[in-house]
């Protein structure tokens, strides 16, 4: 792991940024020039400004391209959900085929742990800030260090997830003494010491920043707040299978979503686009007085920082960075087809009725696909906004569909929102027993009947629960379908599948799922999936040789790369 924490001294960048502490967002390499003079650093801690700049580096690194770019292509690129588009790139294409290499860039992971070196470097200054700074109460350094903590844990969450196995540390690199050449730790072991981490700091972070009627409210889910660290601590245990913790953070997130309704209706009265779907407040795709469809799609993914959100990534007015992961493979305004594609098993003749995945009343497909020269362009997130109509469809032309595109990269990009919370509930009670599937069932089906429009005054249900609970394979199967329909092109899906298989001690649905998106060479990708560490990404080569401790994947280790760990 030692290129994670290159040594580059330019002391007059450092000099700069200590000597001007307010600009250090325009300096965000300074903790990269590590490790760094003792009194350097110790002339830099020294007030409140200091740690908010340094925290706000820590977002800004998640949101780089190098950074955003690897969440989508680990977390979605070798799923059911892509295929090849127009002008990828080879090392797109390559992970597309599973030709997977520790040579391709994809498998470099330094800018998480670029992000994890700062949020560590947050964590242990900030209670020395807080002891010499009388400006700076106990209070607001410990929301700080829950914020740092939080995303360290995301960061780690994201790698062992792709990668199982890494390195592990909470300490900064901040002298010439450290050593960082690490072994890499077991996931579990990973996973337990995230979930201890979060547990500690949980409480301290800010439940909220802003009033919903504040200008400054979409601070609220794009900076970290209580309910962002009980959203990750809800999927983190139900990756360890603690099905009851699991359960009870995203209680905490749907009670603080069911009080923030409940004040959205004591301040306005009447909230004619958002209404409870049993006792769950989502947005409506058509709202109340409205004949047109979209209206979820654009609060939640056109304008961002909506209702239901819970953490994302703030790119709306931020000049500084752009989602290129968006602008680079779903396309914009200045070229509809992306460098990926949604193959055509998601998409083709839904509104004919006879798609295997989407019923031609789910205005999820319509909203986030779009046929261009005989392919499906990926247009969640690259639209600003759809409107549509669901009523009568028996062909693409009945939708009157119209839409707008992003001319740049001003996408937020979600972490976390209200489906998440609903949908790691129902894996969990599923995976708790028979006696809980009828309540999971209903939570899936809140969250199908809002993509449906279905309501008290509208169609009925599409989902029926005699078909699902007669088994647990039944009850996983709506379980993980719905969350494909909900969270395609998302960067989840590919996660998803690995859990599954990690459950089944198996690749066998994965493999399945999985197999559906390929046209040439499906027998020997099938073979190839089904060695269990497959499913995990290789070290990359340039990390192989400069630690030691590092063993490849098994996988991958073959050839030139096996030489690296003998």
């Amino acid at each position: 792991m030692k290129t994670t924490y290159k040594i580059t001294r330019i002391l007059s960048g450092v000099a700069f940024c200590v000597l001007n502490s307010s600009l250090l967002t325009s300096c965000s390499d300074f903790l990269d020039i590590l490790p760094m003079n003792e009194v350097v650093l110790e002339n830099f801690w020294t007030e409140k400004g200091d740690v908010i700049s340094v925290v706000n580096s820590c977002y800004e690194t998640l949101e780089s391209s190098d950074c955003l770019t690897r969440m989508g292509v680990w977390g979605e690129l070798r799923s059911d959900n892509m295929r090849l588009g127009a002008n990828v790139s080879n090392n797109i294409n390559e992970i597309l085929k599973e030709n997977l290499l520790p040579s391709n860039p994809m498998c470099n992971w330094s800018v998480f742990y670029k992000a994890i070196n700062r949020c560590n470097t947050v964590c242990y200054y900030a209670p020395k800030v807080q002891a010499i700074d009388p400006n700076y109460s106990e209070e607001e350094m410990r929301a700080n260090v829950a914020e740092a903590s939080a995303l360290r844990a995301l960061c780690y969450f994201y790698l062992i997830r792709t990668f199982r196995d890494v390195p592990y540390t909470t300490q900064p690199s901040i002298d010439d003494t450290q050593e960082y050449i690490l072994p890499a730790l077991p996931f579990n072991t990973v996973l337990d010491s995230l979930i201890t981490d979060l547990e500690k700091v949980k409480d301290d972070a800010v439940r909220r920043y802003y009033t919903d009627d504040n200008a400054n409210a979409y601070q609220n889910s794009s900076l970290i707040t209580r309910g962002a660290i009980y959203a990750i601590l809800a999927d983190l245990y139900l990756w360890k299978g603690d099905w009851d913790n699991s359960i009870k953070y995203c209680d905490l997130v749907l009670d603080q979503k069911r009080e923030q309704y409940k004040e959205m209706i004591d301040r306005e009265g009447n909230v004619n686009n958002i209404a409870l779907f049993g006792d769950i407040p989502l947005i409506l795709e058509k709202p109340i007085g409205s004949t047109v469809c979209g209206n979820a799609y654009n609060e939640i993914f056109g304008v961002g920082n909506s209702f239901e959100s819970i953490f994302e990534l703030y790119f709306r007015t931020n000049q500084s960075q752009q989602n290129s992961w968006v602008t680079s493979y779903y396309g914009n305004n200045n070229n509809t087809m992306g460098s990926l594609s949604a193959p055509d098993f998601l998409a083709k003749d839904v509104t004919q009725g006879t798609n295997n995945i989407f019923r031609k009343t789910d205005g999820r497909i319509y909203e986030s696909t779009e046929l261009t020269n005989s392919r499906y362009a990926i247009t969640k997130y690259a639209r600003r906004s759809v409107n549509y109509s669901t009523q009568n469809v028996n062909s693409d032309k009945d939708l009157n569909l119209t839409s707008s595109r992003r001319s740049g990269g001003d996408a937020n990009w979600i972490i976390y929102r209200l489906s998440d919370m609903i949908l790691i509930k129902a894996e969990a009670l599923i995976e708790k027993g028979a006696e809980n599937y009828e309540s999971a069932f209903a939570l899936i089906n809140v969250v199908n009947k809002r993509a449906n429009d279905v309501t008290t005054t509208s169609r009925s249900d599409t989902l029926k629960m005699a078909d699902y609970i007669d088994s647990k394979a039944s009850m996983e199967e709506l379980l993980y379908a719905e969350r494909q329909r909900e969270f395609m092109f998302e960067g989840k899906r590919w996660f998803d599948l690995v859990r599954l298989a990690r459950r089944d001690g198996d690749n066998t649905r994965l493999i399945s799922l999985t197999s559906r998106k390929y046209i040439e060479n499906v027998n020997a990708i099938k073979i190839k999936l089904a060695d269990p560490n497959i499913i995990y990404f290789p070290y990359a080569k340039s990390e192989l040789k400069v630690n030691p401790l590092l063993k490849q994947n098994p996988a991958f280790d073959t050839g030139e790369d096996a030489e690296l760990n003998r």
